[in-house]
């Protein structure tokens, strides 16, 4: 009488493999699966800059520093990134890093993951506020808020990503005002780059 028993294929093997790996909160690269860090809550450094000469900035919503985002025990810290992102409904467009001039985007919100090495960004525009970034770190940048690399390491790698149906522009001089008026009531995610819908961001951004 043949057996009702599934044949022990190399496809079931891995899968059974792949399912013992994912209780230890490991993958077959050797970095930590999203499984073992997707509910972790961090506070978030979160500060408002008001408009300053012609970076328009967002008096709305704050800026918000993630310190630790990603532990230096992950193998590939970018694809880790990425992959925290696309779970929490922000979409990683890029990897690369902070040009070195200032600038801000009107028609996009700005996640900046920090992969590798350091860097201080000076936020907010000329004279604005400098923040050191550092491996591990995730940055959410509202609509508006200048940014430029003052300097960094030769290793510095960012991972950039957005809302799903948000397409960013550069933008190196003032706005509009019917530029700004569509900047200031730009959708956001309901969603929390790093910790999900119930994250920090759901509660800090809040048009008035």
């Amino acid at each position: 009488m043949p057996s009702r028993c599934p044949a022990n294929t190399p496809q079931t093997e891995r899968r059974t493999f792949l399912a013992l790996l994912a209780t230890l909160g490991l993958s077959l690269t050797g970095r930590k699966t999203m499984a073992s860090i997707a509910h972790a809550h961090i506070t978030p450094n979160a500060f408002r800059l008001q408009p300053h000469d012609w970076v328009p900035n967002n008096p709305h919503l704050p800026v918000l520093h993630y310190k630790g985002v990603i532990g230096p025990d992950v193998l590939d810290p970018a694809a880790a990134f990425e992959e925290r992102l696309t779970q929490n409904g922000w979409t990683p467009r890029w990897r690369w890093g902070v040009y070195a001039f200032h600038h801000f985007h009107s028609t996009a919100h700005e996640v900046l993951g920090i992969a590798k090495g350091q860097a201080i960004l000076t936020i907010g525009g000329p004279g604005g506020k400098e923040v050191k970034a550092e491996a591990g770190d995730l940055i959410v940048l509202p609509a508006g808020t200048g940014h430029k690399n003052e300097g960094s390491t030769e290793d510095f790698l960012v991972v950039g990503a957005y809302p799903p149906d948000q397409d960013f522009d550069l933008q190196r001089e003032a706005l509009s005002a019917d530029a700004l008026a569509l900047m200031d009531r730009l959708p956001f995610p309901e969603s929390d780059p790093v910790s999900g819908p119930d994250g920090p961001l759901t509660a800090l951004w809040r048009y008035s």
